[in-house]
């Protein structure tokens, strides 16, 4: 008798799939289940220290230089930049911050001297900043020890509807006059007589008379750039309206004080567009430095500065 066939077994292609499957999870699970018992009791403040020694390393070197050194003795400069011959408290916290950022040949003395300017110009140099010798913004950053552009800014209440300037012009909502107004600074040429006081730090005029009373004081816009020559100058052009550099601005009540190789450096008005008649700041915007050498004033400044500073004038920026 003829056995029948037994039934054609046909082998199942995606069965070896299958078992590779199973094995994977299986292995998942035991490395999921190993990890999860070594951080047992570990909060997860912990966990995220752990996330390598290299990393943690890294991330202390994007802080600043000798932040982490100076902490006990954490200290902000007071003024906006300082140079060799300064002295003070100023000179003293970037000494620290230079001995703490490795730089041990400077003695805290509060005396800027031949080492501290060496070792500003050695630190410039290691950070690829700009080499003068002069902690200001940039490497007053660097160091740890700059407060911000804005603690530099002598702001004064709007005055009341109606006040007046001693000449008897109103005052621009970031004008004051007489003792309303900010004390000078100690360097202002006490006892000179008539002049134009421009602080660079405090964004900030005074205008000077021969009592030396303030005849008025307020809020300006200077210079984005390192352009502002510090020093005496004198006021030897005036024109009512003036145009910007490029043509494109008109300059309403310009004074002007100094050139440069760019041209001329002075007073004006908020400047507006020609083809728009559009502001380029707001009032609320003086005590930034937005301009691109001059110093901008509200519209009611300028008109005062006009009328203030002749031809001859004195101008001390600082």
């Amino acid at each position: 008798m003829v056995q029948p066939l037994a039934p054609l077994e046909i082998p199942d292609p995606n069965a070896g799939r299958r078992r590779l499957i199973v094995v994977a999870m299986v292995v998942v699970t035991l490395v999921v289940g190993l990890v999860a018992w070594s951080f047992r009791g570990t909060s997860p403040e912990a966990v995220a220290d752990t996330t390598s020694t290299s990393q943690v390393e890294e991330e202390t070197t994007t802080t600043t230089v000798a932040e982490a050194t100076i902490t006990d003795t954490a200290c902000t400069v007071s003024e906006f930049e300082i140079s060799l011959g300064d002295i003070g408290e100023s000179v003293r916290c970037a000494q620290i911050a230079l001995v703490a950022a490795g730089y041990s040949n400077v003695e805290i003395t509060g005396v800027f001297d031949e080492e501290t300017d060496e070792a500003t110009r050695e630190f410039q140099t290691d950070l690829e900043l700009y080499v003068d010798g002069i902690i200001s913004k940039v490497t007053a950053t660097e160091l740890g020890v700059w407060p911000g552009l804005e603690a530099f800014i002598v702001r004064t209440p709007a005055p009341a509807p109606g006040a007046v300037d001693l000449l008897g012009m109103p005052l621009s909502p970031v004008a004051s006059a007489g003792s309303d107004a900010p004390e000078l600074p100690e360097d202002a040429g006490q006892g000179t007589g008539k002049r134009v006081v421009y602080q660079r730090s405090s964004q900030r005029v005074w205008a000077i008379d021969d009592d030396e009373q303030v005849v008025r004081s307020y809020l300006v816009s200077g210079s984005r750039y390192r352009n502002e020559v510090p020093g005496w100058h004198k006021v030897y052009s005036r024109s009512e309206s003036a145009l910007g550099w490029d043509l494109q601005a008109d300059l309403p009540y310009m004074i002007r004080y100094t050139q440069t190789e760019r041209g001329h450096i002075g007073f004006h008005a908020i400047p507006s567009w020609r083809d728009s008649d559009e502001k380029l700041q707001t009032i609320d915007e003086l005590g930034q430095r937005l301009s691109g050498g001059c110093t901008r004033q509200a519209p009611q400044d300028a008109e005062f500065l006009w009328s203030f500073a002749d031809v001859g004038t004195r101008v001390l920026v600082l």
